[in-house]
Order: structure tokens, then C-alpha cells, then sequence
């Protein structure tokens, strides 16, 4: 029998227990292994396992984050990680910045401070003793909340690249602040509803409600590699001290190696044996090629870049049911792309196999400015003259599989998580209301943040049960902040002539509202975003038909809110993993977004300053693409000046719109059979994942999917079924080191070699670097 770790209560009434034994259940698909001599022997199941076996449920309240050296090395890392967003942002592969990147950045500058400056006199601020956990994860919080390419960016290089407007540096500055700090005041907001496990206290006269950050189910895996490197760093012992070996040495192998695929190798980024074989053949070059942006479906190609494998979520992280799920989708998205493309739908084969622009039907890039008069509005005289413009077929696949995606996330949470979806809105009644406003104190500098602590803590997260010993950032924070951003939202879209009206930027804030709820459940779950810029484009399109840039400022003060929000609820969870108290993380949150968002225009300007060209065409280059500015703007043309000659009822792509009704019902018969043949596990399948990645392979570099599944399916299945042990202890921090390595390497080549600081300086062409064509020796078409 095995011995369980008891772990006293905050509250010192009922202890908790953390480590419980458990036991594979025979006929699960992701059981392949029984043995419970040790808990590290028993694979796990379960997301509250996961939570309290990979990483420590442990905290030391004496541990300080609030040192001048936590905001010294946050400040400098912000600085670091938003222009590195930034440049990411123009490559030809959507990137991310990784936390583990920051995590092992901040980690190794604290050390340093630790162990090279002196502790006495003014030195001792930049060393008050030893570097701990909690100020890393305090500079992490903050560093990654500006290591992203803010969307109002997006918009601003949109308007200098295809409208020639160049708006003023204190009109964009207000535009990028408002538009980040908006989702964070909606998010902060919520949080009452959402950060808090949906337990009820019988002894409160309002209840602590909550499903999107503090339930175990909740897990964000996306942040457990981070985490379980934080145990490695800080714990003691022989064992915390071979782990922190094994990162070390993965670590620098990768960051060698990256050396070879990002610059003197590039032929490593994707390995076809078919474009070696037929070179020349536009079809093998479509179907097989993937080395070069927008180049081919990449299928079959083995890409050893790490940086393209783990470029949006590191495979070695996210659950095999999700990755089980979006492997369907990527399987059906090869067969979708090759059907519409040979089979001429929507006159494919007049325009290129992957592309994000508008056409002409002859297969010419529209001009979009001859469509619109001095209010860049649409004029119909105009669009008579030169006829509505084409999408590339697979791009209109990847609209109508996005739709497809996100009205299933409704009805697959409705179906499958009614009762958590349901309790969070139970606050929305009277009592409840009365109860808030009755306790709400706008006085928000004396606001104390004390908790109640609920009389029953069994049900609790015991990560969360650890954090209540600390007080809260209380809503007025949030309101406070939300209140502020969309004043001057309201003010800026006036000043930057938007064409967007006042009452289209409240709907567009009210949508955000709503949509934080499922599709941040399904991404805590998960750890899979699914975006809803399409969905929210074609409602403003049809609110403000006619009018593009209206319906990109629509999209920016949505999407973004809810993608703001969404890191928001991820960097609280990383703060309840790491015991970081609540107001160090708001306060970290607050002061990166801010410089990052102006670093983020900053390198925006510098950016298309000198690579124009290259950003303006289709297939870019393997270092620099306009990928997503191209995207954004053809979308916001069609749906925001075109919507209805385009996609209303029995226009050319009528199915677009219409793929949402058929989303809605895609769930339904896998919860039926569920229901009824339960034996066959259709609970098994994320159905808004395998409707979403049908359309996955529309853009970017496509080689390194065959990699990236056999990366996943090795660590997600093999090792965690038949090795757990080994899984608990090092797959996270191997994915760690992986992520942190690949990015520093990365880092340091974008500036050195491939252009970021100015001219670029690629190796000399030979066999393994075609730099006049694609790198995979595929066709160039």
C-alpha cells in the first residue's frame, strides 16, 4: 500500500490529501500500463494528477518577489521579449516567444546576480541574497505579458503597407495601450466567475464561483514544462541536481545544433525525399514541399528545426486526446486542400496553391486601392470596374474549417461540460448581484484582498488552497482598468479616423464578453487556442458593410480582448503553480504589457522599413514574410468591404458563413453514440479541434508536422504509458530546454545573420542552401 503525503490545511481545521494512489482503468485507450509500487510508476490519467505529480504543490510564504533586481531583470527581459515578438511576428511561421525562454534567461541573469554582485551597500539592491523562485516567476509573468506582437501593430502595418497611412506615434501608442489592456480588464473582471472553483460556500452570503482558472481540471499544459524547470532550479537534493544536468546538457545541444538548420543547413527544415527525387514537378512541389513559406503541404517531410516543431505549442506538452484530435484535422486537411485545388473550386488552379492575398481572377495580385474612394470606404463604381477579387481555395478552406471550429467549441462544451459552463453564469441573479454591489468598495488602493477560506478543502485545488493565504487584486482593479481602455478606445477610434461607430466598438467589446468563456475552457483544457478573428470579421462585416478599416479596428478591440484575456487567466495560473502572490502578478502583468506594446511599435516601423518589398510579396523569403499583415488586410477587404457580394446566400463562397450553422451540429453525433455505445470512447475526440485543423495548412512553413506528431505520439503515449516514470521527471524539462535553447539561438542569429538589425547575410548557396529557391529543392512556383 502506498503511503500518503498529508499536507496541513491553511486554515489548520482538515488536512489535504496531495498524493492519492490510483490505478489504470482497464480499456482506456491511453492505458498501457499497470504497476503501483511507486507513484512514479503510475501512469497519469488526469489532470489533478498531472497538477501534483509533475510539478511541487510546496510554498515558501517567506520567499520575497517584490526586490529591486525581480523589476530590474523584468524590465530588461521586457524590453527583450517584445522586440523578439515582433520579429517573430514577420517570420514566415507563426512563433511564439517561449516561456521556458524566459524562464532560463531570467534564471541564469538572477544567478549571476546572486553570485558576482556584492551584498553590501547600494549593491544590495541588485543582490539581496539568494535569487528565488518566486522573483523568477514574477520576472517571467512580466517578461512574456510583453513578449507578444500586439494586434494593434498588425493594424498599424496593414495601414503603412496597403493604405500608405502612417498614423501618428501618439494616436498608435493609445491605440496599442487601450487595445491590450482591455482584454485584461474584462478577464480581471470575470475572474470572480472564473478564477475560482466552482465549489459553493454554504457559510457566505455570495458564493465563490469559478471554472477557467483555479479547478485542477483547468490545467493549462502549456505551462507545466516551465514549471517542472522551476523544480529542477530551486529544489534540493541529488535528484533536483540530475535533473538540472539533464536540462543543462539538452540545452546546449540544441543550441548548437540550431546553428545548422537556421543557417548553414537550411535543407534540414524540410528533408523530402520526393523533391529530391522529382525537383521539378509543380504537384510534388504542392503536395509535398513545406521548407519555404506558403510553399506546399509538407507532407511526408521531416523538418529537425526545432524552432518550426514546437513554433506554436510544444508537442511534447499537450494531452494526446487533443493531439489525437488535431491530427485528424491535419490528415483531412491534406486530403481537403488537394480536393478543392485539382477539382478547380472556386478557380483554384487560376491562383497559387497557398496564398493569403486578393486576386484577380487571372491569377494577379488586386489592387485594393482602386476599389475605394478618400474615406477608404468601398465605392461601387469602382468595384464594377475592376470585379470582385478571388481567394486561394484552401484559404477560403481555412475560413469555412475556422467557422467550423468555432461554433462546435459552443456546442461541444454545452454537451460535454454543461454543468461547468452552466455554473458560471449562476452568479446572474439577484441575490448574487445585490451580494456584489453591497461588498463593493471603490476605494480600490485600501482594498485589504483578504479571502474567506472555504470550511471544506478537499475539493480544492491544492494549488489554490495554498494561495489563499495571500491577498487578492480585488475587482475595482480590473474595473478600474477596463473603464480606462475603453474611454480612450472610444477616443481613439474617433482620432485615427477608424470609420468605426461607437456603438459597433461596444458590440465588439460585448462579443469579447462572451466569447472569453468557451473558448477559454477549451484552451485551459487543451492548451490549444483556437482564434475567433474569422467569426467576429464576418459580424462586423455585415454591421459595417462597406467599410474595411472599420472592420479591422472591430477585430482588434474583439479577438484581441479575448486573446488578452486568455494570457491573462495563463499568467495567474502560472502565478497559483509558483505561489506567486496575486498582486506581484497583476503588478507584473500591468507594467510588461505596457512596454511591450511600445517596443512592439517600435520594431514594427524599423521592420517594414527596410524589408517592404519582401513583406508586400507572396511567398516572402525563409526569414521575413507578410504572411499575417497580408491575411489581416485581405480579410478585412472582403468581409469588411465585400461581405455581401462575397459570402451572402448564393454569392461565390455562400459556405463560409453558412459552415457555421453545420459546426454547430458537428458535436451531436459523437455525445449521441457516447451516449448510447459508450464502449466505443467518441468522448475521445475534441471535435472543435478536428473541425479547426482542417484548414490548418494554409499558411507558413509545413514541413515539420510529420515531426511534430512523431514527437508528440513518442512523449504523449510511448514514454508516458510505458515509461512514466521517466515521463514525471524529465519530459516537461526536456521540453524546457528544447524551447529555451532553439529561442536564444534563434534570438541571436535573427540579428546576426538574418536581417533583424539590418542587412542580411545568408551562408553561400551550396547543395544544402538553394537561396535561389526553396530550400527543400522543390519547385519554386
Amino acid at each position: 500500500m502506498i503511503t500518503m503525503e498529508m499536507i496541513p490545511s491553511t486554515n489548520n481545521k482538515k488536512p489535504f490529501d496531495v498524493k492519492e494512489k490510483f490505478y489504470c482503468t482497464e480499456g482506456d485507450t491511453e492505458t498501457a500500463f499497470r504497476e503501483a509500487e511507486t507513484d512514479e510508476n503510475v501512469v497519469l490519467q488526469n489532470e489533478r494528477e498531472i497538477a501534483t505529480h509533475v510539478i511541487s504543490v510546496d510554498d515558501d510564504p517567506s520567499l520575497n518577489p517584490w526586490t529591486f533586481r525581480a523589476f530590474f531583470i523584468g524590465l530588461g527581459l521586457s524590453a527583450f521579449g517584445g522586440s523578439l515578438a515582433q520579429i517573430y511576428y514577420f517570420k514566415p511561421q507563426t512563433i511564439l516567444v517561449s516561456l521556458m525562454f524566459l524562464g532560463i534567461i531570467s534564471y541564469v541573469i538572477g544567478f549571476a546576480m546572486e553570485t558576482f554582485i556584492p551584498r553590501h551597500g547600494l549593491f544590495r539592491y541588485l543582490n539581496p541574497g539568494p535569487f528565488n523562485k518566486k522573483e523568477n516567476a514574477f520576472i517571467i509573468i512580466m517578461s512574456s505579458a510583453a513578449a507578444n506582437s500586439a494586434l494593434a501593430t498588425e493594424v498599424l502595418a496593414v495601414q503603412r503597407l496597403y493604405y500608405n497611412i502612417t498614423p501618428n506615434a501618439a494616436s498608435s501608442i493609445f491605440l496599442l495601450f487601450s487595445s491590450q489592456m482591455l482584454g485584461y480588464g474584462i478577464g480581471g473582471m470575470m475572474r470572480g466567475i472564473f478564477v475560482s472553483n466552482s465549489t459553493w460556500n454554504l457559510n457566505s452570503r455570495c458564493c465563490n464561483l469559478g471554472i477557467l482558472l483555479y479547478p485542477s481540471k483547468m490545467l493549462y499544459p502549456g505551462v507545466l514544462p516551465l514549471l517542472s524547470m522551476f523544480d529542477a532550479f530551486y529544489r534540493d537534493g541529488i535528484e533536483a541536481r540530475r535533473r538540472l544536468k539533464v536540462f543543462y546538457v539538452v540545452f546546449i545541444a540544441i543550441f548548437v545544433w540550431e546553428l545548422f538548420p537556421e543557417w548553414m543547413f537550411p535543407l534540414l527544415t524540410g528533408l523530402s525525399m520526393f523533391c529530391l527525387a522529382v525537383p521539378n514537378n509543380a504537384t510534388v512541389s504542392r503536395v509535398f514541399g513545406g521548407s519555404n513559406g506558403n510553399e506546399g503541404l509538407g507532407l511526408l517531410s521531416l523538418c529537425f528545426d526545432w524552432q518550426y516543431i514546437s513554433g506554436g505549442t510544444n508537442p511534447m506538452t499537450i494531452p494526446l486526446k487533443a493531439q489525437l484530435s488535431s491530427f485528424i484535422g491535419y490528415i483531412l486537411c491534406m486530403v481537403v486542400f488537394v480536393a478543392v485545388f485539382y477539382n478547380n473550386i472556386w478557380e483554384s488552379q487560376n491562383l497559387p496553391f497557398l496564398a493569403q492575398l486578393l486576386f484577380y481572377e487571372n491569377g494577379t495580385m488586386y489592387n485594393q486601392t482602386l476599389i475605394m474612394n478618400s474615406n477608404y470606404e468601398i465605392d461601387p463604381a469602382l468595384l464594377a470596374e475592376q470585379g470582385l477579387p478571388f481567394f486561394a481555395g484552401t484559404w477560403i478552406i481555412n475560413l469555412l474549417s475556422s467557422n467550423l471550429g468555432l461554433a462546435a467549441t459552443f456546442t461541444h462544451l454545452l454537451l460535454w461540460n454543461k454543468d461547468d459552463i452552466c455554473s458560471a453564469w449562476t452568479w446572474m441573479n439577484m441575490n448574487t448581484l445585490r451580494c456584489w454591489h453591497a461588498s463593493f468598495d471603490w476605494k480600490f488602493w485600501t482594498h485589504s484582498g483578504k479571502r474567506e477560506v472555504p470550511a471544506n478543502t478537499e475539493d480544492l485545488d491544492p494549488h489554490y488552497r495554498e494561495m489563499l493565504k495571500y491577498p487578492d487584486a480585488p475587482n475595482s482593479w480590473y474595473l478600474l482598468m477596463f473603464v480606462l481602455s475603453f474611454v480612450v478606445g472610444l477616443v481613439v477610434i474617433y482620432k485615427t479616423s477608424s470609420t468605426l461607430p461607437w456603438w459597433g466598438f461596444t458590440i465588439a467589446v460585448f462579443l469579447a464578453a462572451v466569447s472569453i468563456l468557451f473558448f477559454g475552457a477549451l484552451y485551459a483544457i487543451t492548451g490549444i487556442n483556437l482564434s475567433i478573428q474569422t467569426l467576429v470579421q464576418m459580424i462586423a462585416g455585415y454591421l459595417h458593410n462597406g467599410k474595411p478599416m472599420a472592420n479591422m479596428y472591430f477585430v482588434l478591440y474583439s479577438y484581441n480582448s479575448v486573446s488578452q484575456a486568455t494570457l491573462l487567466l495563463r499568467d495567474l495560473k502560472i502565478a497559483q503553480y509558483a505561489k506567486l502572490p496575486p498582486r506581484a502578478a497583476f503588478t507584473a502583468q500591468i507594467i510588461g504589457t505596457l512596454l511591450g506594446a511600445v517596443l512592439n511599435y517600435l520594431l514594427m516601423n524599423s521592420i517594414i522599413d527596410s524589408q517592404r518589398e519582401i513583406l508586400l510579396s507572396v511567398q516572402g523569403t525563409n526569414i521575413w514574410s507578410g504572411q499575417q499583415p497580408q491575411s489581416y488586410n485581405s480579410q478585412a477587404i472582403a468581409w469588411g468591404g465585400l461581405a455581401h457580394q462575397l459570402f451572402s446566400y448564393g454569392q461565390r463562397y455562400q459556405w463560409v458563413p453558412l459552415s457555421y450553422l453545420i459546426g454547430l451540429v458537428a458535436p451531436l453525433p459523437f455525445w449521441i453514440i457516447h451516449r448510447y455505445w459508450p464502449r466505443l470512447r467518441m468522448d475521445y475526440y475534441y471535435i472543435p479541434i478536428i473541425c479547426y485543423y482542417i484548414g490548418a495548412l494554409s499558411a507558413g512553413i509545413n514541413s515539420s508536422v510529420v515531426s511534430y506528431y512523431m514527437v508528440s505520439f513518442l512523449c504523449q503515449w510511448w514514454l508516458r504509458t510505458r515509461y512514466p516514470r521517466w515521463f514525471i521527471k524529465y519530459n516537461y524539462l526536456v521540453g524546457a530546454a528544447l524551447d529555451g535553447g532553439t529561442q536564444v539561438m534563434v534570438f541571436i542569429l535573427s540579428f546576426a545573420v538574418q536581417g533583424a538589425g539590418g542587412k542580411a547575410h545568408l551562408i553561400p548557396e551550396w547543395w544544402g542552401a538553394n537561396q535561389g529557391g526553396n530550400y527543400d529543392r522543390c519547385l519554386s512556383l
